[in-house]
């Protein structure tokens, strides 16, 4: 199963209302959207929930009192939940200002989120 794209095209549309400068990239059948090269957010098909999530980077100080809430649940791809990282379910970004809530958070975060080293490319044998 796909990613929804009109979750996608809602999340590009709170993008460009805030003029900021993003791109994304398709990874592992979902859609994760940079900033400043950093991870903001993205969509994810659980097959244990069975739906698209809304992943989360918000980082570890909104995490602890985000993850109280009924829509959230940790980010837990290997079941080890990643710190500063959620899932946000359907009903907790189903209505636009719900979804923008969640984007704001995303991007006040994002200044101070460390980027990932790039990798190096190995040289064929």
């Amino acid at each position: 199963m796909a990613y929804d794209q009109y979750f996608g095209e809602r999340i590009t549309n709170i993008l460009n209302e805030r003029k900021v400068e993003f791109f994304s990239k398709k990874m592992m059948g979902g859609l994760l959207f940079m900033v400043d090269n950093k991870m903001l957010c993205g969509i994810h098909i659980d097959k244990k929930y069975g739906d698209s999530l809304l992943m989360a980077r918000i980082g570890e100080t909104a995490y602890t009192s985000e993850l109280e809430k009924d829509v959230c649940l940790p980010m837990d791809f290997t079941g080890r939940p990643m710190r500063g990282y959620i899932f946000v379910t359907p009903e907790g970004c189903d209505k636009d200002e719900d979804l923008e809530y969640w984007i704001d958070l995303c991007l006040e975060f994002n200044p101070f989120a460390k980027a990932s080293k790039p990798k190096k490319n190995k040289p064929l044998k």
